[in-house]
């Protein structure tokens, strides 16, 4: 009886040790791939064709989070609605270049006031980086003395051939959305894009290009009193930006909500840059796309 119950309690502690050893084990792997996730890769389900050629509704694409680097979160008042986290992006192995394919949260789901809406991503290609000038010259996408193509060259060209009758008003009319501009998908600009620590001249004008960054930088309205900029109440003739941005375009220039609609992308908002379809699925006949699979983004 003695080593009945010596054997049996021996066999209760390996069991023990067993289950906690393995405990370790799934612990360690799930602390491992969350890091991963959260530091280095993640994927995103790709859900329209604005990114047409380069992919497809139905495309599982992989996103480098090491560029231009990973984001934490330094606040949790906003982590379970997903909205106005407050975020920390630590060092990457680069910044973003241009014709960089973005993930990114899209900053207008209120379409009155710019915000960081974790819940709802948008990919589409870098056409400009902080510190650029950015145009569109007849449907062609151009940076001031930069001679790289920029973006899908052959959608662009089916804009500059296309009527202004040939898209809905809405369409075709480009931010800011004011008479005093008139900025169209086929003459946009110049619009110069911020990088942090740049100051900017600001007057009655220019600040409907920048309204909503800078309010989105400061938390604070912007408006317009006496012939006059005012910003939290007070008078302003230029402003310094916190932070850097980035003129986004999708590939499939003639349907796609991108920057030439919303305006600038704040880099807080970029998850990072996507790099392979790694898996894909056609979401009208359900097939699995086989040649698509782990293809590179170029």
């Amino acid at each position: 009886m003695y080593h009945t119950v010596k054997n049996i309690s021996s066999r209760l502690r390996r069991l023990f040790r067993e289950a906690l050893w393995w405990l370790l084990i799934i612990f360690i792997a799930v602390a491992l791939a969350t890091a991963m996730r959260v530091l280095l890769l993640a994927s995103f389900k790709v859900g329209g064709y604005s990114m047409f050629p380069a992919l497809h509704g139905g495309d599982h694409v992989l996103v480098n989070k090491m560029i231009p680097g990973p984001r934490v979160p330094v606040s949790w008042g906003g982590f379970f609605t997903g909205k106005d986290l407050r975020l920390r992006r630590l060092a990457g192995y680069r910044k973003v270049r241009r014709n960089d394919v973005l993930v990114f949260n899209f900053p207008y789901t209120n379409r009155h006031k710019l915000e960081l809406d974790m819940n709802v991503y948008y990919a589409k290609r870098c056409v400009a980086i902080p510190g650029d000038t950015f145009y569109i010259d007849s449907g062609v996408y151009r940076v001031k003395n930069v001679r790289d193509t920029l973006g899908n060259l052959a959608y662009q060209q089916k804009v500059a051939k296309a009527r202004e009758q040939d898209f809905a008003p809405e369409a075709y009319r480009c931010h800011p959305h004011h008479p005093a501009y008139g900025w169209n998908l086929k003459s946009f600009g110049p619009l110069y894009v911020p990088r942090a620590g740049d100051t900017v001249p600001v007057d009655t004008l220019s600040v409907l290009l920048y309204k909503h960054i800078i309010e989105y930088e400061i938390n604070s309205k912007v408006a317009i009193a006496g012939g006059q900029v005012m910003l939290g109440g007070a008078p302003i003739e230029r402003y310094v930006f916190k932070k850097n941005y980035y003129f986004v375009a999708g590939d499939h220039a003639t349907d796609s909500r991108d920057s030439r609609y919303w305006g600038l992308l704040p880099e807080d908002h970029i998850v990072g840059k996507a790099f392979t379809v790694w898996k894909s699925k056609d979401p009208k006949t359900g097939e699995w796309r086989w040649k698509r699979f782990f293809t590179r983004i170029m």
